[in-house]
């Protein structure tokens, strides 16, 4: 259990940190409400008017944000390989190469259906 405290002080001093934050943000930041505030904010332009059932949403966006997630967590499978490689030997890396050629393929199959153009 001694190896955890410096985790569990670590956590309370982030929790404590985020809360004290809010805190002081809601306590000394302004109180002037006006219909400005209270709209939409996106990116400083004016916010586009939305149909009453909401409208259809592009597709595209999820799309990306899918392949964004795909193809980040597949990366993130490198880290322990290159952490162990010494310990793996041949084995691991012939896995690693088949696994960054299925990755490559997915990568080319997506660029070549134009899943990575953003028009």
């Amino acid at each position: 259990m001694d190896l955890y405290i410096p985790v569990i002080a670590l956590g309370v001093l982030a929790f404590g940190f985020a809360g004290f934050s809010v805190a002081m943000a809601s306590l000394t930041g302004p109180k002037r409400w006006n219909r400005a505030r209270l709209d939409a904010y996106e990116c400083g332009i004016e916010p586009t008017p939305q149909p009453v059932g909401g409208g259809r949403f592009p597709i595209k966006y999820y799309l990306t944000a899918m392949l964004f997630i795909v193809f980040d967590i597949e990366i993130i499978f490198l880290y322990p390989w290159a952490v162990a490689f010494d310990r793996m030997g041949l084995f691991g890396l012939v896995e690693m190469v088949l696994f960054i050629v299925t990755v490559l393929v997915a990568y080319a199959y997506i660029w070549r259906r134009g899943g990575l153009e953003w028009d």
